[in-house]
């Protein structure tokens, strides 16, 4: 069993709708619905306050968690359904289902003309890897800019404020790679 069924679990056996234990744990509607679903794992103090609603103790929320499975895993373009519109001119793709079970979660960033990605900032110790496929973009990361081409890679700890510009008269493609997921 993982987090998001426990939670499930506990949840309907309290009789709790997830609004309700939303409004009880101060923790989002959506991130309660993405825990819940295996979109997220949620963070230690999100799964403290959902235990403190629940009336549970964290030990009993973590204990027989399933481990991941190790199989490989092969996932079609037909697969993906997680898709962030950050504007009409930038958009993020999960490209792996359940990232509650990885340790890294690569995403596809696609950016048209002019466009740009929102400012992001992890909490620390959040790594983030980026591989220019297509275009040509300028990172911002804290205060400084570097300027990056099809085939360049950056690599950076993104607890510093940042965001991705299109800088190039044809849409961009960035793989990145974000190490633990975090969302």
């Amino acid at each position: 069993m993982d987090i998001g069924e426990k939670i499930r679990k506990f949840r309907t056996e309290k009789g709790l709708t997830l609004l309700e234990l939303s409004r009880k744990s101060g923790v989002a509607l959506a991130t309660l619905s993405r825990i819940e679903n295996n979109k997220m794992t949620g963070t230690l103090e999100s799964h403290i306050a959902i235990c403190n609603a629940l009336g549970i103790g964290l030990p009993e929320l973590y204990q027989d968690l399933s481990p991941s499975n190790s199989a490989p895993e092969v996932h079609t373009a037909s697969d993906r359904t997680e898709v962030f519109v950050h504007d009409k001119r930038s958009v993020s793709e999960m490209l792996i289902p359940k990232v509650l079970d990885k340790k890294m979660m690569p995403i596809m960033i696609k950016i048209g003309s002019k466009g740009t990605t929102h400012r992001e900032e992890s909490k620390k110790g959040v790594e983030k890897f980026v591989y220019v496929l297509e275009g040509k973009v300028n990172a911002a990361i804290g205060e400084k800019r570097y300027s990056l081409n099809k085939g360049d890679t950056l690599y950076f700890d993104s607890s510093m404020p940042h965001y991705f510009e299109n800088i190039g008269a044809s849409d961009a493609r960035l793989i990145c790679v974000i190490s633990p997921p975090m969302l």
